[in-house]
């Protein structure tokens, strides 16, 4: 996962590629001051482009140092009530994300809300079918792909210079011993002073405090993934970012497979997702299985890194994962083809905050908008369906259904906890 002193160095040097009149600034505000929003913050608070005027968050140890150049909320809804913000930051758990996108698109907010979007396939449709109804800008925080290098090799794939694609593969590593996220009876600890804990909880089922899921100082990016009321486990921590830029080297983005093939089928010795056209997407724990368990590229090929996946084309093959050194592929012609300025991955070169705001300028769709966010989430919510039920799944990306299974098509959703609603 990235660490948080990369994620403030892309943002301070993203912070450099935008200048603007004090009249043209964005006005915006950010919910969530943890690991992540604390990268966040260094973005917009040094950002030529935006003006921060607000912040929130349920912990007001975490809100104290940013007293001194913005007002401070604790509840997300005054936030949303002033009228003087354009666009807001989400930067909370999981379970808060698309209640809380939701409404801010209602209450006229353009977002840019990190992943994954949703828990369940339905808050993801709403949220975008709410975003659409409201007009609003929104962005994804799937920035892997708005890394030059990695676009480019996605442009070289969606356009067919790798060939037809067969196979691609990434990781989903287990969360403990599993590959979904659990619910550990954790013991009730006493509630910090200055944390909201009803509120962190807010629409998720209700659990006693414990500093497993929230603490200061940080403990690290997403310390609560691992509860499935809170947080999706593998989707939280990198699938949902592979999921985006391998659908979008595709040409799926706003799409998704046609099914979903568990291992105990037999057809192939890891979960794996078939798409329309054929291609499929294999789910492993680990690089080394691309080598030992299916033979999919040559024994030297080195594989490492995240965010991304391997891809096997008729012509060839090629990596587009961050955080593990160059791009790899062969055979080496390939990348004749391809002419990148470099084969390195530089994380702070993306460019996704910035287009943000240039189509918040521009009334037009960002890189990441919420249907390809909320296709990009729900790609692992099928994968944990699947996990779930213990056996392959054939499912409509048109209509978001499993095709003639109750079962399965009940777990698209999840009831909110009292009294929150979208």
């Amino acid at each position: 996962m990235i660490s948080r002193r990369t994620f403030l160095a892309a943002s301070a040097t993203i912070a450099t590629a935008w200048r603007a009149a004090p009249s043209e600034r964005i006005a915006v505000g950010l919910i969530g001051i943890g690991a992540m929003g604390r990268g966040h913050l260094a973005l917009l608070a040094g950002h030529p482009a935006v003006q921060l005027v607000a912040v929130c968050d349920v912990d007001r140890v975490r809100c104290e140092d940013t007293r001194r150049f913005c007002t401070v909320y604790n509840d997300y809804r005054e936030l949303l009530a002033r009228p003087d913000i354009d666009a807001v930051v989400i930067v909370t758990p999981d379970h808060w994300h698309s209640l809380q996108a939701i409404h801010a698109a209602q209450a006229g907010k353009d977002v840019y809300c990190e992943k994954p979007l949703s828990l369940t396939i339905r808050e993801g449709r709403q949220l975008a079918e709410t975003v659409q109804r409201y007009a609003r800008v929104f962005q994804t925080g799937t920035q892997y792909r708005s890394i030059p290098t990695i676009r480019k090799v996605c442009e070289f794939i969606r356009a067919g210079k790798l060939g037809r694609i067969k196979s691609v593969f990434t990781i989903w590593g287990k969360t403990g011993d599993s590959y979904v996220p659990g619910d550990p009876a954790l013991p009730a600890e006493p509630v910090p002073e200055g944390l909201d804990w009803d509120l962190w909880v807010g629409p998720a089922a209700w659990h006693s405090y414990n500093h497993q899921y929230h603490r200061n100082p940080v403990p690290g990016v997403v310390p609560w993934s691992f509860c499935t009321a809170f947080g999706a486990g593998a989707i939280t921590g990198y699938h949902s970012h592979a999921a985006d830029v391998i659908q979008y080297a595709l040409g799926v983005e706003t799409s998704g497979p046609v099914e979903i093939i568990h291992p105990s089928s037999g057809q192939f010795p890891t979960l794996t997702c078939r798409y329309a056209n054929g291609t499929l997407l294999h789910l492993v724990e680990n690089w080394s299985m691309v080598h030992k368990l299916y033979n999919a590229v040559p024994a030297t090929a080195r594989l490492e890194g995240n965010f991304g996946g391997v891809f096997v084309g008729e012509r060839g093959w090629i990596t587009t994962m961050s955080c593990g050194g160059p791009v790899e592929g062969g055979p080496e012609n390939i990348f004749d083809e391809l002419q990148l300025k470099t084969r390195e991955v530089e994380i702070g070169a993306n460019n996704h905050h910035a287009n943000w705001f240039d189509c918040i300028r521009t009334r037009s769709q960002p890189s990441s908008h919420a249907e390809i966010g909320h296709r990009s989430a729900s790609l692992g919510q099928l994968t944990i369906i699947a996990y779930q039920l213990g056996r392959s799944l054939k499912w409509d990306p048109a209509t978001e259904t499993f095709r003639g299974d109750d079962e399965a098509n009940r777990l698209r959703s999840r009831a909110l906890r009292e009294p929150w609603r979208t």
